[in-house]
């Protein structure tokens, strides 16, 4: 199976009302979610609002698990806690689920939407000019 048909197999589940754990790769939601180390908790998303993180069919090309940044009308805007500039776009019909939580290395879960988690998402994205440099030591001490 690709990769794509996992990530779709996951989400005809989700669909059907089924919490999906995903395991995640890639460092563009770093700190809060590490890929190759942590999986994601998929659910049907209900409500969205900014400042969720999603797997999103984004740019018509790829699927992403990002934050909502903005949302206007039908029209999404996403980026990665880890990416410097770079955003996605969707609908909001593209958003396919809502991560609900994370799961590290031993197991345990992490709900991504604790206060302490959503403010701390918050000053992140404040941080933006000064991410790379905040990333590169982050790198370094976990390495």
């Amino acid at each position: 199976m690709t990769d794509n048909e996992i990530i779709e197999e996951a989400i005809r589940l989700v669909r059907e009302g089924v919490s999906v754990t995903l395991p995640v790769n890639g460092n563009s939601m770093l700190p809060f979610i590490i890929g190759g180390k942590e999986s994601v908790i998929l659910q049907k998303p209900e409500q969205l609002i900014v400042g969720d993180v999603v797997l999103a069919w984004a740019d018509g090309y790829r699927y992403v698990v990002h934050r909502i940044i903005r949302i206007d009308g039908d029209r999404v805007t996403l980026m990665g806690d880890g990416n410097l500039v770079g955003t996605e776009h969707c609908r909001v019909d593209d958003v396919k689920a809502r991560v609900t939580h994370v799961v590290d290395a031993k197991g345990r879960q992490h709900d991504l939407y604790h206060t302490w988690r959503r403010r701390a998402a918050k000053v992140w994205f404040w941080l933006r000019p000064i991410r790379r440099y905040l990333l590169a030591i982050y790198r370094r001490v976990k390495n």
